[in-house]
């Protein structure tokens, strides 16, 4: 357990990597590997700041920031982001984590619990299974120095968008996504989901002691719900709620996903 912020050996957050929305109580924001916070809740952010004071770092490896001469470190996100809070003067929040975010929110809250009020965990993991691993050993061969990016971009829409959603893209759409895709990740993509065979956090989930709700997006096929039910079931007394939904929430039911976050916020004073 780290009490004192000063104590942290991560890269100082970049001030341009740390969105900053909104008024009221704290709600600090965990992205997933490969992504940033733009990416990840980009359209629910404005939504959630209508109420709360919304802080969303990346990583390093994402947005400004760089990685570290070092590898990577549970340990090290969950302090960072803490870090990024603290210096844009938000010193208690509850914590959205998404997907691999949902193990840096947990890690956070047993780290900082003076300062952790709340967790929502969507489309999340305690630790990566045999099928994950499999998706993400995929997906850091596909995009290894030349590699095919539209392979890469066919296989990531196929493992994050739900069906019956893609299945109602038009082909120009389909197209944009793959183009988007294809653009390239965060420098530190690799260096993210190296992460997955490091993460195990279920000694983590039965110190939590503050309100947790996870989400379980019901046709994740990245990070299925087996995995929303092994953090649930773990926390004492968390809340499980499902979104009919694919991994990417925020791009299949974003309106649905900030009112489960906002609704139980509100109902445990968060």
């Amino acid at each position: 357990m780290v009490a004192n912020i000063s104590l942290m050996t991560s890269t100082p957050p970049s001030r341009k990597s740390v969105l900053v929305r909104g008024s009221g109580p704290g709600l600090l924001l965990a992205h997933g590997a490969g992504s940033d916070i733009e990416d990840s809740f980009g359209p629910v952010i404005e939504n959630l700041a209508t109420r709360r004071t919304v802080v969303g770092p990346d990583y390093p490896g994402s947005g400004d920031n760089p990685l570290p001469d070092v590898p990577l470190t549970l340990d090290m996100l969950a302090d960072h982001i803490v870090e990024s809070a603290v210096q844009s003067g938000v010193h208690s929040f509850a914590i959205s984590g998404f997907s691999m975010g949902t193990t840096v929110a947990v890690r956070a809250a047993v780290r900082h619990p003076e300062r952790v009020t709340a967790l929502v965990l969507s489309a999340g993991f305690a630790r990566r299974n045999a099928r994950l691993k499999l998706a993400v050993d995929t997906w850091r061969a596909l995009g290894a120095p030349g590699g095919d990016g539209r392979v890469l971009a066919s296989y990531l829409s196929l493992l994050v968008g739900g069906t019956r959603w893609l299945d109602a893209r038009s082909e120009g759409e389909v197209g944009e996504q793959l183009e988007l895709f294809a653009a390239g990740m965060p420098p530190g993509t690799d260096a993210q989901l190296a992460l997955f065979d490091e993460i195990d956090v279920r000694a983590d989930l039965a110190r939590i002691e503050v309100p947790v709700l996870v989400v379980s997006p019901s046709g994740d096929l990245l990070i299925t719900p087996v995995h929303s039910r092994e953090l649930a079931e773990g926390i004492p007394g968390a809340r499980l709620a499902t979104l009919d939904c694919g991994h990417a929430i925020a791009a299949e039911l974003p309106a649905e996903w900030a009112a489960l976050i906002d609704g139980f916020l509100s109902s445990v004073g968060g």
